[in-house]
């Protein structure tokens, strides 16, 4: 993370001083400009690289997460190829008999 708040404010500093240059203002104007650009953008590289260091993390979560469930279904698929009496669909349920609803009694 020091590195990249390195790199970036450098990146900031270098770019406002070179604008500052081609714009033929004082140096102290462009020294001042300079540290500021420095700072903003080094914030700016830090929150940055924060969302794609977090983007990273959840990406390699979820290609494990893929990964280990095609292995559990690969795993099973053997296991039933294996052994075809583990194999839970050739077997049938059986059907539940239909409700019958109750005739309505008039108690008067």
């Amino acid at each position: 993370m020091k590195f990249v708040v390195l790199v970036f404010g450098a990146l900031g500093f270098g770019v406002v001083a070179i604008a500052g240059f081609s714009a033929d203002r004082q140096p102290d104007l462009i020294l001042r400009d300079a540290a500021l650009g420095c700072l903003v953008t080094a914030f700016a590289g830090r929150w940055f690289w924060r969302v794609l260091d977090r983007a990273f993390a959840e990406t390699v979560a979820a290609r494990r997460a893929t990964a280990a469930a095609a292995e559990a279904a690969a795993a099973a698929a053997t296991v039933a190829a294996a052994n075809p009496s583990l194999s839970t669909s050739n077997k049938t349920v059986p059907a539940r008999p239909a409700l019958q609803p109750k005739a309505a009694s008039s108690s008067r």
